[in-house]
């Protein structure tokens, strides 16, 4: 017998300015718990560990939103997070959070130790700062113009629009969120990790030590990083709210929250070590533990690159064996957005559809964002909803349930002899096990769910091959072996599903009796795992179908929250500003002489126009909504002043401006009737 491994799962800590929704579950806690609960199930010592992440900018903008102190802030979202994960059956060992004592100690104690290592660069550099705040601006703090796609609601760190990562001094026309001036950029000292210093055994660890078992989206995403050249970054914040920095003349600094947070993975394993009276170094010093890392897309260098610096320049730590992050979900067809309410929120889901955890689950899982993007409809949520549980796994857990009590008042019948279909049923039955767990180790969830869910098809079959039903009367000897084959089958199941399904795995579970003893492995090796002459229960159905009335009440739902947010953006004006600052902008009405694809974006189109005044480049992210082609020809409205800023290697001389269609395409905004090119706008 081969000695059980040890693992340490984490699950990316979730954000407390706001509740979690499907893109969080399908991205990371349903893998993460279906991994968790597999390696549980084999008999593997895993600790399933996570915690919210309760420091960094969007939660002050939230509290400052609602009036509130950070710290209420982040006790609503907790136990809200918290609760929901809960009742939704995400099984972690522990749940705790970074404004606890002692992450505040962890992480503080982590600084020191590479701060007294040497590990840190000490630099002023500027920073943008709202003077009539009287604080520099962190990156939230800041909205503008993107240089990328011109979207002018971008935030300091990135554009919601289009994506692209920023810094706040790369927006164009910066505007302080705090108190909608105009920022200045003023000198400040910070602490920096030089990641450039980790560069090249990053480089051997990651592309070539894990270059067959990470994930092509994670290992893409990490190369671009590493070939672009890593540079230092920033471990400290000009804040109030956070872990304060623990040397001196660090007063009215904290540690940036991507230093801070995952150093939560670590406090979190401590207090779950404490309670369980474990020793939790054995989980991030023994070089024998299996530490996996799940995420989201937006979180993969972090987690591959920049904690594992961190780790490394500590010295005691180990580093992620795997970090096997997801891609995005999308929702109808549209980006999930927390401030535009476009997203499922899991709290209200379980109170709009109580009893129905696994049914989300499943629906998560089969379509879970593995290696692309993917799409949430509600219409597929039934289709799945109701062909598949309802069809399929409980079609055949009832019909097994409901001809053992008909035939045998709930006993299991003692079997005859079995043919050739029979063996090769529980044959396959006995492999399924192996296939499925296979593939979980593989982190290939999507398809374990489709077997577990061949082995429910495999049943359905047994039963509609062998039709005991017609032959009850003729040959009862018969059917009383099809039924003790069937059992196998369903408690197989009841058994398979706790590792995707746990709610349905119990009552499953119920249904048949199982034995608690009853465990994976002895699907594959346990010769019968029902016995003749136990008595089930009788028959309850797992699933129910669900009606196209209860799916276009969500869709309406949404619908009405897209309606909203897109009456609030229209209400929403932006700060006032002088006769003067207006005058300074030179609208100019141009025209695209020529036009083409950046090379290697997805998003950006070089166009060239003609001014009436000159010629010239502008870069525009506008390359999903128009073909090149296209748009040659047509006149536009152009900001003419805007100072040139290279994207891309290109220089870029202005801006056009666009609008937003009913459908939230982009539109461009252009005089009804042709002009002189160079006309200005007045």
């Amino acid at each position: 017998m081969s000695k059980p491994k040890r693992y340490l799962i984490t699950a990316a800590l979730p954000y407390t300015n706001g509740p979690v929704h499907i893109g969080h579950l399908a991205g990371v806690y349903i893998p993460a718990d279906i991994f968790s609960r597999y390696q549980k199930a084999v008999g593997n010592d895993a600790v399933y560990i996570c915690g919210s992440d309760e420091h960094g900018v969007p939660i002050t903008i939230r509290a400052k939103k609602e009036g509130k102190s950070p710290q209420e802030i982040v006790d609503k979202y907790h136990h809200l997070i918290k609760k929901s994960f809960e009742e939704f059956g995400i099984d972690f060992d522990h749940y705790s959070r970074t404004s606890s004592p002692l992450h505040h100690k962890t992480a503080s104690d982590f600084f020191k130790k590479l701060y007294d290592k040497g590990e840190f660069i000490e630099k002023e550099t500027e920073q943008l700062y709202d003077e009539k705040a009287r604080q520099f601006l962190a990156d939230r703090f800041v909205k503008g113009t993107c240089p990328k796609c011109g979207y002018d609601e971008a935030y300091g760190d990135q554009c919601e629009k289009c994506g692209t990562s920023l810094s706040p001094t790369e927006l164009i026309n910066p505007v302080s969120t705090l108190t909608g001036t105009k920022p200045v950029l003023r000198k400040t000292k910070h602490w920096y990790l030089p990641l450039d210093k980790h560069q090249e055994w990053l480089k051997k660890w990651i592309l070539e030590e894990h270059k067959h078992d990470w994930k092509p989206n994670v290992l893409g995403q990490v190369k671009s990083w590493l070939d672009e050249g890593l540079r230092p970054r920033a471990v400290t914040r000009d804040l109030d709210w956070g872990v304060p920095v623990p040397v001196k003349g660090a007063e009215g600094k904290v540690l940036y929250v991507w230093f801070d947070a995952p150093i939560g993975y670590i406090s979190t394993t401590k207090e779950w070590a404490e309670k369980a009276g474990k020793d939790w170094k054995k989980y991030w010093f023994d070089r024998q533990t299996h530490l996996i890392h799940f995420i989201g897309k937006d979180n993969i260098v972090f987690h591959t690159i920049i904690f594992p610096a961190m780790l490394k320049a500590h010295g005691d730590f180990i580093l992620p064996e795997n970090v096997p992050a997801n891609e995005f979900l999308n929702l109808e067809g549209d980006k999930i957005s927390t401030s535009r309410n476009w997203a499922v929120w899991l709290h209200e889901y379980l109170q709009e559809f109580p009893g129905k955890q696994d049914v989300l689950r499943y629906v998560l899982t089969a379509n879970a964002p593995e290696t692309k993007d993917n799409d949430f409809t509600w219409k597929d949520f039934q289709a799945r909803n109701n062909n598949e549980l309802v069809g399929n796994l409980g079609n055949f857990i009832n019909r097994v349930a409901v001809l053992t009590n008909k035939y045998y008042n709930g006993i299991i019948p003692q079997p005859g002899k079995f043919n050739e279909n029979d063996l090769q049923t529980l044959d396959k039955m006995r492999r399924y096990p192996e296939v499925i767990g296979n593939l979980i180790e593989r982190f290939r969830f999507r398809e374990a769910l489709t077997e577990l869910m061949n082995l429910s098809r495999l049943g359905n079959k047994y039963l509609a091959d062998e039709q005991p039903w017609k032959i009850v009367k003729t040959d009862p000897e018969r059917v009383q072996t099809v039924m003790f084959v069937a059992n196998q089958m369903a408690t197989a199941l009841g058994i398979l599903t706790e590792v995707f399904l746990p709610f349905t795995s119990r009552k499953i579970k119920q249904i048949f009796n199982i034995v608690p003893s009853l465990g994976w492995k002895d699907v594959a090796t346990k010769q019968n795992l029902i016995l003749p002459g136990q008595q089930i229960n009788k028959p309850r159905l797992l699933f129910e179908k669900i009606t196209d009335e209860t799916v276009q009440q969500q869709i309406d739902k949404l619908k009405k929250s897209k309606q909203q947010n897109e009456q609030n953006q229209t209400k929403s004006i932006k700060p006032d500003i002088d006769f003067d600052d207006f005058q300074k902008l030179d609208l100019r009405i141009a025209t695209i002489i020529d036009a083409e694809k950046v090379p290697k974006t997805k998003k950006l189109l070089k166009l060239q126009l003609d001014t009436g005044i000159d010629r010239r480049t502008v870069i525009s992210g506008i390359a999903q909504y128009f073909s090149p082609q296209d748009i040659i020809g047509k006149q536009v409205v152009l900001v003419a002043n805007l100072k040139p800023k290279k994207i891309k290697g290109i220089e870029s001389r202005g801006m056009i401006l666009m609008t937003e269609n009913e459908k939230g395409e982009l539109i461009f905004i252009r005089p009804e009737i042709q002009v002189l090119k160079g006309s200005k706008v007045i």
